[in-house]
């Protein structure tokens, strides 16, 4: 049996308005461009692929199913800017053939720095889920699938069932993604490992006319899925819902490929498709998959260097939190909501200096000239908000 498991992660950050030192307001959220960039991505991606797995739902009769991940944040714009977005993911989850899984409210970095913050987070989004959707989530998605040993323990302990993380060859040696495994020293929770090779065939390499093997046809990729049967269980294809229609546009074929890819997969024996929990029902896990340090999904490397890789970030991200204990003794929700919305991971990678496979990643929704520009603007507006606090400025 090959289990073809699709995640999808959808979110967009609030991203930052060019700041100053001298600015005295307390609107740090470019509003006009956030609302510009969300509608863009909403005509582009979001509206035509829910209508194409909508559309793909019906016609299987509850064959094809999906998983999503919505952060907080980029639900938080939905429902100001394209309230018509959140909808069709209602009429999504109406289906039965959609999970929603967990995951820290505002695409954040918390678990590394506060267990108490991500625990809140985490909860704030479970009941985002079951307020919106009807549905309590039972599988765990870290940002950016941030893993490790010591994040599987504490998600157990929260209660979930599984977790997905990034199937990285250093880790897995001999092994395939294409089992279920269980952390070390951790019973009650499997793991779903990302098949990232034929991920990125679909995320990456779709379009690419140099690639030996575009055209990616659904019997080519059909093919290599049903080659999992008899070597493993499941086929996990973790996605940028922006995949579809924004990094691969729609002259590309791609919404014509998911279109069709379910009737090809399904023609060939043994095939179907799960979503994370039904394949954390369905199959045992095999083996251990030991994480003793923290990998992601993110670049060539598979580590955390994308947000961690430089002193501005590290920088940065421990000013930030160096102020967690005052905002919440403070008890102001306005000031708590933009403490957190600070954290998005999204403001750290702007800040990367890494460059040559990844660089385009990067540039990628990056409203800044350089890193640099991208460290002096959140630093001005961290400053802005330790003058709100009280706390006085203690600029880097």
């Amino acid at each position: 049996m090959a289990s073809v498991c699709f995640y999808f992660q959808v979110h967009q950050p609030f991203r930052l308005r060019r700041f100053s030192i001298f600015d005295r307001g307390a609107d740090y959220f470019d509003n006009p461009d956030n609302q510009q960039l969300l509608r863009k991505v909403a005509r582009q991606c979001y509206l035509p692929a829910n209508a194409v797995l909508l559309e793909l739902i019906e016609r299987h009769g509850g064959d094809f199913k999906v998983a999503f991940s919505l952060s907080g944040l980029v639900i938080e714009q939905f429902q100001r800017f394209m309230p018509e977005v959140l909808e069709s993911f209602r009429r999504l989850a109406e289906t039965g053939a959609v999970e929603f899984l967990a995951e820290t409210y505002y695409h954040s970095l918390a678990f590394l720095y506060s267990r108490p913050e991500f625990t809140e987070q985490v909860e704030l989004h479970d009941q985002l889920m079951q307020r919106l959707f009807g549905h309590k989530p039972t599988v765990f998605r870290n940002t950016e699938l941030i893993y490790n040993n010591t994040l599987a323990r504490a998600v157990a302990e929260m209660g979930y069932r599984a977790v997905l993380c990034e199937g990285a060859d250093h880790l897995l040696g001999y092994r395939a993604p294409a089992y279920l495994y269980t952390p070390p020293g951790v019973t009650g929770l499997k793991l779903l490992l990302k098949n990232y090779r034929l991920s990125d065939d679909i995320a990456f390499r779709f379009s690419d006319r140099k690639w030996p093997e575009w055209p990616l046809t659904t019997e080519k990729f059909a093919r290599r899925v049903h080659q999992v049967n008899g070597n493993g269980y499941v086929v996990n294809l973790f996605l940028d819902y922006e995949t579809f229609g924004e990094h691969q546009w729609a002259d590309s074929g791609i919404f014509e490929f998911l279109r069709h890819l379910p009737e090809a997969i399904l023609a060939l024996p043994d095939n179907d498709f799960m979503t994370p929990g039904e394949c954390a029902a369905a199959y045992p896990a095999t083996e251990e998959y030991d994480v003793p340090h923290m990998i992601s999904w993110a670049d060539t490397e598979r580590d955390l260097s994308a947000w961690l890789g430089n002193a501005m970030q590290s920088n940065a991200l421990h000013e930030l939190y160096r102020l967690e204990p005052r905002i919440k003794e403070r008890g102001d929700e306005a000031l708590l909501h933009d403490w957190r919305r600070l954290q998005t991971s999204d403001h750290f990678y702007y800040m990367s200096t890494k460059h040559f496979a990844d660089e385009q990643v990067h540039k990628y929704f990056n409203p800044y000239d350089s890193p640099y520009d991208a460290f002096i603007n959140f630093m001005n507006v961290l400053d802005n908000l330790r003058g709100r606090l009280g706390a006085g400025s203690s600029r880097p």
